[in-house]
């Protein structure tokens, strides 16, 4: 189930009604726990058997580092759990990513092996991680609730494209009781709201231009490949963003609050404040817990730059099976490495850096997503090479809606740094109109089957 499909409005209702009539916090619970495995196995019910095997060993993990006597005994159940967690990645993820690259170098013909790659892994996993981990640091107390740690990890609205909701968030939210009430219906549905509203009215439409170009780059002039990558840059972050609206305000209805994951990330005026802004809880698991673990800043320039980049590598190999997201992951490290250099040898940005610092690192991340949306680094060069008009002859196609959606997209953004509230507010009649209105648009405009979140694939 999408969350922007009939469907899950249908399955979103029918929960919340259940949950309505239920006596106890505990058989709210329990509903909202069976609601998710339902969610959950929507696409393949062997997926459900997965997730709680995976809840399980983590929760008995971290019992047993809790337990251990001295650190020797922590840290071999935390590296227990490690394995665990990236084994399972390695195998239904990158198993027959790695195949491929083994016969490519070495001229062997092996079998690769089809495995069916369950939706949200890369996110349940690195949320288990954490787990652990904070475990093993004393920075939390695991439960000793087998349901409690299950309910976390299945919860249907950030299961399958997060937000990453660590433990040491979600957890202690568990010791208080959650009825449905008015004010989190009404303030979730309109969090809600603006989520499917990005998502189909605008990453929808965007994606019709970016789709259609990135298939074969080479049929189109430069001009129409800028347009495309511009309609990219805002389909993700409407589609991701748009999700996590989405993820969010669904937490809320159930009384649950998840962590912010973006804060207008394209008006950053540096790389290193970008990933402060963008997808906040993978970029802050990442810093927590890899980049601090590898020494952070404390072990001299150098090795400060390569732990950037290391982080970054593995972070561009999360996103996906696929060297393009690790040269995705790298073009990033070395802007982050690279601004930090510059912060430490000119600490007071002067006029220059300040007039300059948003539309380049705007034009960074937007040269930096032809990498993560080429499916090739084929179809990546020869998008790079119309972007820089070496390649310039082809067919324009000025898609006029996605100009539109992107001037609206512009303006949004632009109205929201003056100050000014962008939202809805379901107490006011003037905001159901304009709910009702774009609707309306949607149903009129937008493609008739919208497209799979682009962060499920992760």
């Amino acid at each position: 189930m999408i969350f922007s499909t009939a469907t899950f409005l249908v399955f979103l209702a029918i929960v919340l009604a259940i949950v309505a009539v239920a006596r106890s916090e505990q058989q709210r619970r329990i509903a909202v726990f069976v609601a998710s495995l339902v969610f959950y196995g929507w696409w393949d019910w062997r997926f459900c058997f997965f997730l709680v095997a995976a809840s399980t060993i983590d929760y008995r993990l971290a019992l047993e580092i809790q337990r251990a006597p001295d650190l020797r005994g922590k840290r071999r159940w935390l590296a227990l759990s490690l394995v665990s967690n990236l084994g399972l990645l390695a195998v239904f993820k990158y198993a027959a990513w790695l195949v491929r690259n083994v016969n490519q170098l070495s001229g062997l013909d092996l079998a690769v092996p089809d495995i069916p790659l369950p939706l949200g892994i890369s996110f349940f996993t690195f949320q288990a991680m954490s787990y652990t981990i904070d475990v093993y640091r004393g920075a939390f107390n695991p439960t000793r609730r087998w349901f409690d740690f299950s309910f976390s990890m299945s919860f249907f609205p950030h299961l399958i494209s997060g937000p990453i909701v660590r433990a040491s968030h979600f957890m202690p939210q568990l010791a208080a009781e959650h009825p449905l009430t008015r004010d989190n219906l009404r303030a979730g549905g309109e969090l809600f709201a603006k989520g499917f509203l990005k998502k189909t009215l605008l990453a929808d439409q965007l994606a019709v231009c970016a789709d259609t170009v990135f298939a074969d780059p080479a049929f189109f002039s430069s001009g129409t490949c800028w347009l495309a990558i511009a309609a990219y840059t805002g389909q993700i972050y409407y589609d991701f963003s748009g999700y996590t609206d989405m993820a969010i305000g669904l937490a809320r209805m159930f009384g649950f609050e998840f962590p912010q994951n973006f804060d207008h990330p394209y008006l950053s005026r540096s790389i290193t404040e970008f990933w402060r802004r963008w997808h906040i809880s993978l970029s802050s698991w990442l810093r927590d817990y890899l980049y601090i673990s590898l020494g952070g800043n404390r072990r001299g320039h150098l090795r400060t730059y390569a732990n950037l980049m290391i982080t970054m590598l593995l972070g561009g190999l999360w996103h996906g099976a696929s060297w393009t997201f690790v040269v995705w992951g790298g073009l990033h490290g070395l802007g982050l490495a690279a601004h930090r250099v510059v912060s430490e040898r000119w600490p007071s940005p002067g006029r220059i850096r300040r007039a300059i610092g948003l539309p380049a690192t705007l034009l960074f991340v937007m040269i930096g997503w032809v990498f993560f949306r080429a499916p090739t680094f084929h179809v990546a060069g020869v998008m790079l090479h119309k972007l820089a008009f070496v390649d310039a002859p082809g067919c324009s196609w000025p898609h006029v809606q996605s100009l539109l959606v992107l001037a609206a997209g512009v303006g949004a953004h632009l109205w929201v740094w003056r100050g000014r509230a962008l939202g809805f507010d379901f107490r006011r009649p003037a905001s159901i109109a304009l709910l009702v209105a774009a609707l309306l648009i949607d149903l009129l405009y937008t493609p008739s089957v919208h497209s799979p979140f682009i962060y499920f694939q992760f």
